[in-house]
């Protein structure tokens, strides 16, 4: 004799609880009871087990509904024992205000399910071709299996550094995702992925209900902040410092790109917020688009905040022939 179980109380959900409060609740008592929390401990794995089981039944609609009328054993044939207070008269069933309430109370507790179905509807079904309540509950539970149903998909972020982005990486990742074990994945990252980039790992996401597929999991690519490079779409920007001399006398400069150092010309005369682009050296564009983003510099000129007594003088000179020249 199946005895019944309180999914919800295992759960700890009301029983009008919804779809989102009922999965929230699961994640949460799998993460506490999990095995590999627990190691050696039989009484969690034993909870972790009851858990999963009334999630897989309160987690489905269809056998949700069923529960809710019928109680933990719904599929379990002679061997149903019914809930504490179950009224079969909210199951479709009306049996008068004499059996009907008694069974209600709990007076046939310890009556097989069958033979209480029989005791009311086996004259009736026999009329009917010599079957009785068990034959057609068979037939009908049989002819009703539940569908598969795919997994939910789940998204963790993925940082990554620009360096990384454009040239590609490959990664090793711990993921717990609820109702499966952790796992460390080696993920290949392809080139050029960008800010919300994802990187879809098949069949690792939740597990499917009734046999079915397993959900998908989707790295989302986060890039970190980045002490030079800042990416705007397919381009890069950067800012660089130079001196007031570089600025008047020009000069060349190494700047730092994702190929490695460049060698770039700083004009004469150039001014402050003056923008000066490196063509090509971005990232590979779209698709559909051949060749690559490019680098664009703003110069930043930079005022020294203390310069030396010969520097001083020099820039005395230069302010009286500045002067000279008004």
């Amino acid at each position: 004799m199946v005895k019944y179980k309180d999914y919800y109380e295992i759960l700890g959900v009301s029983r009008s609880a919804t779809e989102k409060e009922i999965k929230s609740s699961f994640r949460k008592l799998a993460r506490k009871f999990h095995p590999d929390a627990n190691k050696n401990n039989k009484e969690a794995e034993e909870k972790f087990k009851e858990i999963n089981e009334a999630y897989e039944v309160l987690g489905d609609t269809d056998k949700r509904k069923k529960y809710d009328m019928l109680g933990a054993g719904y599929s379990s044939g002679s061997d149903f024992r019914p809930p504490p207070g179950f009224d079969p008269s909210g199951a479709g069933f009306d049996f008068g205000n004499g059996f009907g309430q008694g069974f209600a109370t709990g007076n046939t507790q310890d009556a097989n399910f069958s033979d209480f179905f029989e005791m009311l509807f086996g004259e009736a079904l026999r009329g009917k071709g010599g079957s009785t309540f068990q034959d057609v509950f068979n037939q009908n539970t049989a002819s009703r299996t539940p569908p598969k149903r795919k997994g939910e998909d789940q998204s963790i972020s993925l940082e990554l550094t620009v360096e990384e982005a454009f040239k590609g990486t490959t990664r090793k990742i711990d993921i717990n995702v609820p109702g499966r074990n952790p796992k460390r994945l080696e993920v290949k990252i392809p080139p050029n992925v960008r800010e919300g980039s994802k990187i879809r790992m098949s069949g690792e996401g939740l597990p499917g209900k009734n046999s079915g597929q397993s959900g998908d999991l989707f790295l989302v690519v986060k890039l970190r902040v980045h002490p030079f490079f800042k990416l705007d779409g397919s381009d890069i920007h950067s800012d660089l410092k130079i001196s007031p001399a570089e600025a008047i006398l020009g000069s060349e400069v190494e700047i730092p790109t994702l190929d490695g150092p460049v060698k770039m010309v700083i004009p004469p005369g150039t001014q402050n917020d003056k923008t000066l682009r490196l063509r090509g050296k971005g990232f590979s564009k779209g698709k559909g688009e051949a060749g690559r983003g490019d680098h664009y510099v703003k110069i930043k000129v930079s005022i020294p905040s203390a310069v030396s007594s010969e520097e001083r003088k020099l820039y005395t000179e230069l302010s009286k022939l500045e002067k000279k020249k008004k």
